[in-house]
């Protein structure tokens, strides 16, 4: 960027800080905290009235909802600010249903909903099931007589709220050695936010409550015969192995019943075949158009991922590869959403025939392709706008975290507290699972009446 922006310094474009903002070694600690909360916190969720799965597996995500990590609606989330607000996000997909079944595409009830979009019959589970949830789902009476219950996103997203807010309350009457801070607790539409002071830092943690498939939806069965630039780099298992539905409706969709696919667990495979270049044009670019394009609400980071994963497919490998072209990816980046923008199409990358856009007014497509225009004239200025936005509120952190405290940031195996709450073995051992597994899938499968015996899979290895 240095080289083909000589206005930014390479100081500016070599800081990792730039877009990190917390040291890489507070990085390594943040996850670890995360699963150690999540472990007590969800195990007391599932004791409170058997709801959720004894057996769940939690998929968690490096950054906020609000970074586009998950295909949610942002328009009903409050705005937090980094450095204002907090330090480092991340995002949690619990499940509150599972459905397994490998060895026949997932057919889902499409009737009622746009592409990408389902309703989710209750009828796919066993009585049991039906009795527990009962009260998060809308009824719809047949002629026949038959009573059909739907899951309901919103009603399930009250439900855990409410059982959330139970839980931090117990946990912070009795804090245990170790657990962060509950500083808030607010429901965002659908999405629980948690903001967690670990020491002199904080943590956002955007709770998704969500419906988890093992296999592959049929209706992106087409996708899988297409050349993709992952192949030959990842199996096809590895990124056809789940998929979800989020609490998230279509442009004309029903709130109550509608939910989103989502296919988090694929892009987590396909992000390790992404070169670092074409990465870090995409952080760029994400950082420039993220408050430019934010009111009216049109393009969210998720758009600007899933033009860069179709860019993958249509650009040659050994294009993609060379590791000094960040600023030829930058520029191709925001050409690409000017494109889509003046079409009104950005089809979702897994499910092409959804167009993402196809719902956005004249004027408001106009609008922000006016503003992607000025971007493009002159894109050194906007970058070095973002990296100075990011360095105040990298500054901001600082001064708060030295009026706060002058002490380290404590992690869950700190020797402090009171020497009769339980220990810390757990937070231990996973921080050597994420110390000697990088870049691996790390799954804790926890008992609720014994959160300090769990036992753990990475990959496809249990132990």
């Amino acid at each position: 960027l240095a080289m083909a922006y000589p206005r930014l310094s390479k100081q500016d474009c070599n800081n990792p800080r730039a877009f990190c903002f917390m040291h890489k070694t507070l990085m390594s600690v943040f996850p670890v905290i995360v699963l150690f909360f999540s472990s007590l916190f969800l195990g007391m969720v599932q004791k409170l009235d058997q709801k959720l799965p004894v057996a769940n597996e939690y998929l968690l995500l490096s950054g906020g909802v609000r970074e586009g990590v998950v295909d949610l609606d942002l328009d009903e989330l409050n705005v937090y600010a980094r450095g204002t607000d907090y330090d480092m996000d991340f995002t949690l997909l619990v499940p509150a249903l599972k459905l397994h079944d490998r060895n026949q595409p997932v057919t889902l009830d499409m009737r009622h909903s746009a592409l990408c979009h389902s309703w989710l019959s209750l009828r796919l589970f066993d009585e049991g099931t039906i009795s527990k949830w009962k009260d998060c789902c809308t009824i719809v009476d047949h002629i026949n007589g038959a009573t059909n219950y739907f899951f309901s996103p919103t009603k399930v997203a009250d439900w855990f709220y409410d059982s959330i807010s139970i839980v931090l309350s117990e946990i912070q009457k009795k804090p245990q050695r170790g657990m962060p801070k509950v500083e808030k607790v607010e429901k965002n539409g659908t999405i629980i936010s948690i903001i967690l002071g670990v020491g002199s830092s904080r943590m956002l943690y955007d709770i998704v409550p969500v419906v988890s498939f093992k296999g592959w939806p049929a209706v992106a069965q087409s996708w899988l015969m297409e050349n993709h630039f992952w192949d030959g780099k990842i199996t096809e298992e590895e990124v056809i192995s789940g998929f979800y539905l989020v609490p998230a409706c279509s442009y004309k969709g029903k709130k109550d019943n509608e939910w989103r696919l989502s296919f988090a667990r694929s892009e987590v495979q396909l992000k390790k075949c992404i070169s670092s270049s074409l990465m870090q044009a995409y952080q760029a670019c994400k950082a420039i158009i993220i408050k430019l394009l934010s009111r009216p609400k049109a393009i969210s980071p998720y758009h600007l991922r899933s033009m860069m994963l179709w860019a993958c497919d249509r650009l040659p490998a050994n294009y993609l590869a060379q590791e000094d072209y960040a600023a030829h990816f930058l520029l191709g980046l925001i050409d690409d959403l000017q494109h889509c923008l003046v079409n009104k199409m950005c089809p979702n990358y897994f499910i092409p025939q959804c167009n993402m856009l196809e719902h956005l007014s004249e004027e408001t497509v106009m609008l922000h392709a006016r503003k992607l225009s000025s971007v493009r004239s002159d894109p050194a200025e906007h970058l070095r706008t973002a990296i100075e936005h990011v360095k105040a509120a990298n500054r901001l952190t600082l001064e708060l975290q030295r009026r706060g405290s002058t002490t380290s940031i404590p992690s869950p195996q700190s020797d402090g507290g009171d020497p009769n709450q339980p220990d810390d073995r757990l937070a231990k051992k996973l921080q050597q699972l994420v110390t000697e597994n990088p870049g691996k899938s790390i799954s804790v499968f926890i008992n609720p009446d014994d959160v300090t015996r769990p036992h753990f899979r990475i990959d496809d290895k249990f132990f």
